[in-house]
C-alpha cells in the first residue's frame, strides 16, 4: 500500500493497520501472546512490539501538540540527548522502561494512544499536512510525514513482525 499524502488517506490507512494488527494478535491463542520471538533482537515479545508503538505515538503526541502551541523555541521530536543516528539507543532504553509492562496494559496503552493519535491528526488542517517545511519545527519534512512513521508506517513494521512470528509457528500463509 503507498504511504499516505493525504490527510484522509493517512486516517485510513492508519486505521486499517491497527485493526489488522489486533486481528492478527485476536487470531492468536493468549499463551501464544505471551511467547517469545527468536528472531528479533530488540522487541522480543507482543508486549515489547506494543509498548514501542506506544512510546513513538506518544513522542508524536508530545511534539506535535506542543510545537503547536509555541511560536519560538520549537522541541525536537526525539527527546535529548537523541537524535536520528543514536534513537536506537532510545529505543532500548523504551524496550528496558517497559519490562514489567504486563501485555494487557499493553494494549490499552497502545489502543488510548492509537485514539489520541487519529484524534490529534483529524483535527490537524488538511491542505498543510503534508507541505514540506510548512511547520519549521518539522525542519525539510512534512508534518504528515511525522504522523505516518507513528501511525501507518509502525503498524505495518508491527504487522510484518507478527506475521514473521505466526509464519514460524506455521500459523499464517504469506499472501
Amino acid at each position: 500500500m503507498p504511504r499516505p499524502n493525504t490527510k484522509t488517506d493517512l486516517l485510513r490507512q492508519s486505521q486499517a493497520n491497527f485493526e489488522q494488527l489486533f486481528a492478527l494478535i485476536d487470531s492468536m491463542p493468549n499463551e501464544m501472546q505471551l511467547e517469545r520471538f527468536d528472531y528479533n533482537e530488540r522487541d522480543k515479545t507482543l508486549r515489547d512490539i506494543l509498548v514501542h508503538l506506544y512510546e513513538w505515538q506518544n513522542l508524536l503526541l508530545y511534539f506535535v501538540q506542543t510545537n503547536l502551541s509555541k511560536t519560538s523555541d520549537f522541541v525536537p521530536f526525539l527527546p535529548a540527548p537523541y537524535n536520528f543516528k543514536t534513537y536506537p539507543k532510545m529505543n532500548q532504553e523504551l524496550w528496558q522502561k517497559h519490562q514489567n509492562t504486563p501485555l494487557s496494559e499493553a494494549k490499552s496503552m497502545l489502543c488510548k494512544s492509537h485514539s489520541a493519535c487519529m484524534e490529534m491528526i483529524a483535527q490537524l488542517p488538511d491542505k498543510e499536512l503534508f507541505i514540506k517545511k510548512h511547520y519549521p519545527w518539522c525542519a525539510t519534512t512534512s508534518l504528515g510525514s511525522y504522523c505516518v512513521s507513528a501511525t501507518s508506517s509502525h503498524y505495518d513494521w508491527a504487522i510484518k513482525l507478527m506475521k514473521k512470528y505466526l509464519k514460524q509457528r506455521d500459523l499464517f500463509e504469506v499472501n
